[in-house]
């Protein structure tokens, strides 16, 4: 197993984290499938762009 596919699998992990996390959150509904659609689509830099800007108005862990 090479350290692309271990690369692959964090990112997967992290994504798939991110949106239940934006599922879990009080977000309107089309602010919900906004970000699962960003990270859906491109899934290291949405998943970047939803830490820096989206992730406020997620419930504190």
């Amino acid at each position: 197993m090479g350290l692309e596919y271990i690369f692959a699998l964090v990112i997967l992990a992290l994504d798939i984290w991110a949106i239940i996390q934006i599922l879990k959150s009080a977000n309107s509904g089309g602010t919900k499938v906004f970000w699962v659609l960003i990270i859906i689509c491109l899934p290291v830099l949405g998943l970047l762009a939803w830490l820096i800007a989206g992730r406020r108005n997620a419930p504190a862990l």
